[in-house]
């Protein structure tokens, strides 16, 4: 996944979970944040960013931030880029060989799932969960309390009693990291479902991803502990 337009910025604030003020070339600009987490650990005045820029009259600024400098760690914070590099990935045959179809926002019951995925007479669900959470290469999820991941993680282990299989993929938007672990202390709920539905049966996995101020690409495995 590549952007265009990068520009390097200074964060300045955050007026609320939809902009930031930001320094560029100079100039204080108005910044679209493409991550409504709380991101707080990133986000703090003087960061280094990367932004993108627009020329689009019809947008409310010309900036969105993608990526954020945490000491000497580039971390992407574009909370869309991971369903998109999970999709790239997944075409790519590199979780199922040659699959058929890769569905996304697919309609099951009362949830909307990230993909639907046949491969090889299988029937995939598969919710993807976006991981900017980093302390001392420990990555976590999520930085806030998510009734709705909780639900989500339910139901596909429901699923399961219906045939299909299921997996919960977290995108690590980051490299070089240790391991990936629920965060009990911000959402003990969550990581409590998450160790049940993978006894159950449910697939846990975590992949990151190589970043650039322009481009991030999924990488490797990493290590789960629940």
């Amino acid at each position: 996944m590549n952007y265009k337009n990068i520009k390097k910025a200074i964060f300045i604030n955050r007026p609320n979970r939809f902009i930031a003020n930001i320094e560029v070339d100079g100039e204080l600009r108005v910044c679209h944040v493409k991550n409504t987490g709380r991101c707080k650990e990133l986000l703090i005045p003087g960061a280094e960013i990367f932004v993108q820029e627009f020329e689009n009259s019809s947008r409310k600024t010309n900036y969105d931030l993608i990526s954020v400098y945490k000491g000497k760690r580039l971390i992407n914070m574009d909370s869309q880029a991971p369903n998109k590099i999970f999709h790239e990935w997944v075409r790519e045959g590199n979780l199922f060989k040659a699959p058929e179809v890769v569905r996304p926002e697919f309609q099951h019951k009362n949830s909307r799932f990230d993909f639907y995925v046949e491969a090889e007479g299988r029937k995939i669900l598969i919710e993807i969960k976006g991981v900017t959470l980093e302390e001392e290469g420990v990555v976590m999820f999520p930085d806030a309390p998510t009734e709705r991941g909780l639900k989500h993680i339910n139901e596909l282990s429901e699923a399961l009693d219906e045939g299909y299989e299921a997996y919960v993929f977290f995108i690590i938007q980051m490299k070089d990291v240790l391991y990936f672990t629920p965060n009990y202390k911000t959402h003990k709920e969550f990581g409590n479902a998450l160790k049940a539905a993978r006894e159950k049966g449910v697939s846990i996995l975590a992949l990151d991803c190589s970043v650039t101020e322009n481009s991030i690409h999924a990488s490797d495995y990493v290590e789960i502990r629940l």
